[in-house]
């Protein structure tokens, strides 16, 4: 049994990194060979579907180094093929990081990827809409599960071959699936990010929640800001970022 667990475990160390480390001996190299390439090109078909624009801007020797590397180093947690890339954005955020040659925007850009997937797949349910409450400001908006409220130093969402910013410009996105599973994206402003993340984490009415926001944003009073919150809100429950009021 010793040997054999040997032998699988110099079998998964080649297939992991070929270079590096030799097949268990008497394997032959053209059975060996096709075992190589079903775990390379299944791995790094997935990864590349799933961030088509990080895929699209590096160089075909950059991006296969990464992901012989992310095959080689990062161990997995997960033995479902679609969370592979959920361990691709960890191994990217967490053990390699930004390289010399690398875009200043990859992790930011793999991350807003990543969350297109994970909104496109997530089995969080959006709550029945109902209707728009007569007084918006006595209402307590919800937000729906399936929004994620982000924040970037660069406008990943703009990013192309074409297009790949080298100087910060801080970008705020709300990234959703609506009602009909598509998944969508809103370019926000300050007012609309520090609504959404304080619906997002209490208990609020509209009115109690301006009441925090004006105290923060002093230059703003509370009427000024009813407005355009009030239009905010009827916004994302048209766009079901707002699932429903309580």
């Amino acid at each position: 049994m010793k040997s054999f667990q040997q032998t699988q475990l110099l079998f998964a160390k080649h297939l992991r990194e070929p270079a590096l480390y030799p097949a268990p001996a008497d394997m032959e190299d053209r059975r060996m060979g096709i075992y190589r390439e079903l775990i390379y090109n299944n791995i790094e078909s997935l990864i590349a579907t799933v961030f088509p624009v990080l895929r699209s801007i590096l160089k075909d020797q950059q991006w296969h180094v990464m992901v012989r590397d992310f095959i080689h180093r990062h161990q997995c947690q997960t033995p479902y093929f679609l969370e592979i890339s959920e361990e691709f954005l960890r191994y990217l955020a967490q053990e390699r990081g930004l390289r010399e040659g690398d875009p200043p925007f990859l992790l930011e850009l793999a991350h807003y990827e990543w969350i297109e997937l994970a909104l496109d797949v997530s089995e969080e349910i959006i709550p029945d809409a109902g209707r728009l409450p007569d007084d918006l400001m006595l209402a307590k908006p919800r937000i729906s599960p399936l929004v994620a409220n982000l924040s970037y130093q660069f406008p990943v969402h703009k990013v192309s071959p074409n297009f790949q910013p080298q100087t910060v410009t801080p970008t705020q996105l709300v990234v959703y699936r609506n009602r009909t599973d598509k998944v969508c994206f809103i370019q926000a402003n300050p007012l609309s990010q520090r609504l959404l993340a304080l619906l997002q984490s209490h208990s609020l009415s509209l009115d109690e929640t301006l009441g925090l926001i004006a105290e923060e944003l002093q230059q703003r009073s509370y009427d000024e800001l009813a407005g355009d919150a009030q239009t905010l809100i009827k916004s994302f429950y048209s766009s079901g970022v707002v699932s429903h009021f309580d």
